[in-house]
């Protein structure tokens, strides 16, 4: 690639629950690369599972990528043999055991938030799902604009199984992706979803070799990234608004985006490439 990678640490967010040692591998980490950012959840003996501070790391690393403007895509990912288990139930229990309402809060404080950003982020965010996605680490990945699996991969909707319903966005998301019956089925039962029956779905769209995901989610991210930022921006904001809207609604948001889209340089650029008969540079504005 024309660009080194650069791969550091996410910001230190609150420091609630006891604050990491600094000589402690980073529970988040953010590489750089060729206007692709990648995110990279690092607690691998706990299958990703998402602490009090990978939360908040989480959370600031999404909200400084939205406001990044050399940024122009996104990689979700996991380190080892997991992408995220979801919420860490062994900090859960011992939070509960002290009355700290930082369990029942964080739904509000953090899941929530992590969906806003991911599906408001101004440019395509990839979930590359390596090994197991379960509760909320599913749904994090639900939540992305695309899904690339390895063929180990694997998503569970383990709430009911811990007493719980969904959250971070599965009941919107979920039933958008497979509709309403199998969302439910996933739901309630909580059977594991092979890669391939994901793809069957079109719970994911893609799944290559294990060994493979990560080159292949950052090419695709790397094609993101060259491409047209602001119309990719005004696409996932015209769906998601339809998403909800009538006819007419989702008529009048196309006309908007579509005239914000048409005053981009970018858009410009495509049109004079088409007519020269060369392939457009675009700038992502």
């Amino acid at each position: 690639m024309a660009q080194e990678p650069t791969t550091r640490p996410a910001d230190d967010g609150d420091d609630r629950g006891g604050q990491q040692a600094r000589d402690e591998q980073p529970v988040l980490l953010v590489e750089d690369v060729a206007g692709v950012r990648v995110l990279t959840l690092n607690r691998p003996d706990a299958y990703n599972s998402l602490t009090y501070q990978l939360k908040e790391d989480l959370l600031a690393a999404l909200r400084d990528t939205a406001a990044d403007e050399q940024v122009r895509a996104v990689v979700l990912t996991g380190t080892g043999r997991s992408f995220c288990a979801g919420q860490d139930l062994r900090e859960h229990v011992e939070l509960l055991r002290t009355g700290d309402p930082a369990p029942l809060r964080t739904v509000d404080e953090h899941y929530n938030p992590l969906v806003r950003v991911v599906t408001g982020m101004p440019k395509p965010v990839i979930a590359a799902v390596n090994g197991t996605a379960a509760g909320a680490g599913a749904a994090l990945a639900y939540a992305c604009d695309l899904r690339v699996a390895a063929e180990s991969a694997k998503f569970v909707m383990a709430f009911a199984g811990v007493g719980l319903t969904a959250d971070t966005g599965a009941s919107w998301t979920l039933p958008r992706l497979v509709g309403y019956g199998r969302a439910m089925e996933m739901m309630m039962l909580g059977a594991p979803v092979t890669a391939a029956e994901a793809l069957r779905v079109g719970l994911v769209n893609r799944v290559v070799a294990d060994a493979e995901l990560s080159d292949a989610a950052l090419a695709l991210a790397t094609r993101l990234a060259a491409g047209p930022t602001t119309a990719y921006a005004k696409i996932k904001e015209a769906m998601l608004a339809a998403s909800t809207a009538s006819l007419e609604q989702a008529l009048a948001v196309e006309a908007r985006t579509q005239v914000e889209a048409g005053a981009t340089a970018d858009h410009r650029e495509a049109v004079e490439a088409f007519v020269a008969k060369r392939k457009p540079e675009f700038v992502g504005h």
